[in-house]
């Protein structure tokens, strides 16, 4: 039986989850492997929770449905760590990637569902702050979850932004993306 890692990305409209959970299938399928990429739509307006998901595996994927007991886990922002228990139906053995300047140690005191998962943290917001002008945590957390995981190659996150923004971005905000991929990569902890 191949197996298919799953992937669920929590955020609020407007953070780019949608966009990064198809981007990060695209980058798996340049890679030969096979993947979806999908969005989770409720009250859609911007800053309201929305959820992505992605399957990645080395084999066909034959299940179309929402992603209910993930590898991995996503947050974009924070704030949901207050309302939704993000890590309801992670595997044994899952991994959370949080965008958050907090401590890991605060975190999991705060919150108990963290305790027992493999935990990686970034300031997100921060790094695409300062290389592409605007919190915009998406690029940085998927440049977190190849350092995390190393499910897709980071030269292949960066030379399919090269390829597949180019029309949608200038050069200066599509170098900032790589920057913040890269930068997030090195920056990413989980201690």
């Amino acid at each position: 039986m191949t197996e298919i890692i799953e992937i669920r990305w929590h955020g609020r409209g407007g953070q780019g989850a949608k966009t990064v959970a198809e981007f990060l299938a695209l980058v798996a399928l340049n890679e030969g492997k096979y993947s979806q990429g999908f969005p989770e739509y409720g009250p859609e307006r911007s800053g309201a929770p929305i959820k992505g998901y992605t399957r990645i595996s080395s084999g066909p994927i034959r299940m179309h449905s929402a992603v209910y007991h993930p590898d991995i886990v996503l947050v974009l922002d924070p704030s949901l760590l207050e309302s939704v228990n993000v890590c309801e139906g992670l595997k044994e053995g899952g991994t959370v990637i949080i965008n958050t300047s907090r401590p890991l140690k605060d975190l999991q005191e705060r919150f108990p569902f963290l305790k027992g998962k493999k935990v990686w943290t970034l300031d997100a917001d921060r790094i695409s702050t300062d290389e592409i002008g605007r919190a915009m945590p998406n690029m940085p957390l998927l440049g977190a979850l190849v350092r995390a995981t190393g499910l897709v190659e980071l030269e292949s996150v960066t030379a399919d932004i090269k390829n597949e923004f180019v029309r949608k971005f200038s050069p200066r905000i599509l170098e900032g993306n790589i920057r913040a991929v890269e930068r997030a990569h090195q920056e990413t902890t989980n201690s």
